[in-house]
């Protein structure tokens, strides 16, 4: 009894450790490209934008979505934001995989940002119909729209 509690304990911590590394995107589909996004995922998990910035250049996945994502992701999420080169990176990320949920909620998370409700509507839209059933990307999207709309049109981030 104390062995399968053990068990189930420790495959619960797993399951949600893999759930925290994966946080700023989408879990890939290779551990080969997991492998080399880790170290600026970990970057990103500390708030170290410029790091995870820096390590995601080293790595030059230019054609991975993941990597596309993360990089919107850390400039939209920098110190000193830098909006034009995240819609950027989304913009190719979702070029590379039209589905790619992380892309999709970020990308309209920096709509809201910038004042265009519509296009973030349309990003939700999109994640409704990617995800099978509600997923964590479409709910956190459509939180911060109702948040959106809640707060006269001003985008509050939940970070």
């Amino acid at each position: 009894m104390k062995t399968s509690l053990s068990r189930i304990l420790s495959a619960t911590v797993l399951a949600l450790s893999v759930h925290v590394a994966y946080a700023a995107d989408t879990e890939p589909v290779t551990p080969a490209v997991a492998d080399k996004l880790a170290p600026a995922r970990a970057q990103i998990a500390a708030k170290q934008w410029q790091a995870a910035i820096d390590e995601l250049k080293r790595v030059n996945e230019t054609g991975s979505a993941d990597w596309n994502n993360l990089m919107g992701y850390t400039h939209r999420r920098a110190k000193k934001p830098d909006l034009a080169a995240a819609e950027k990176y989304y913009d190719e990320a979702l070029r590379i995989d039209p589905k790619h949920r992380g892309a999709l909620e970020y990308s309209g998370e920096l709509y809201l940002t910038k004042g265009d409700l519509a296009t973030a509507e349309k990003r939700l839209a999109t994640l409704d119909k990617v995800c099978m059933l509600p997923c964590e990307e479409y709910t956190d999207l459509k939180k911060a729209v109702a948040n959106y709309k809640a707060n006269r049109n001003q985008y509050v981030s939940t970070y």
